[in-house]
């Protein structure tokens, strides 16, 4: 018997699609994700939604920094030594011990027209 996949609200469900496109090797922002979303100003949201993903779904969520490329979801992970350990193993690179190389390294979920049908209309 498989378990069932505990499924979240909208926004959230919006957000882990995103979250589950991210390639390996890249990283983008809350506010990114945000912006595809077509809600520009729920940054903080979309770390809500990260934060009450349910472990089953197995989502790279280590691949979301925040703007300025800072792990501040780290403790999410127990600490941010974890984060950046996953983020070293997909050869991500860093300018600081947390803190990751946007200019090399960012994907901007805009970008993907397979994720246009996420943008909200309303």
């Amino acid at each position: 018997m498989t378990p069932a996949v505990v499924r979240g609200n909208p926004f959230d469900e919006r957000v882990y699609a995103v979250v589950s496109a991210i390639p390996v090797g890249r990283v983008t922002s809350y506010g990114l994700i945000a912006r595809a979303l077509g809600t520009p100003r729920s940054a903080r949201m979309v770390g809500w939604a990260l934060r009450r993903s349910p472990q089953e779904r197995h989502l790279p969520a280590h691949r979301v920094v925040n703007r300025t490329g800072f792990l501040s979801g780290g403790w999410y992970f127990g600490h941010p030594d974890v984060m950046r350990d996953r983020l070293l193993a997909e050869h991500v690179p860093f300018v600081d011990k947390y803190q990751v190389d946007l200019r090399i390294s960012v994907w901007d979920p805009s970008d993907e027209p397979a994720l246009d049908h996420l943008h909200e209309l309303s």
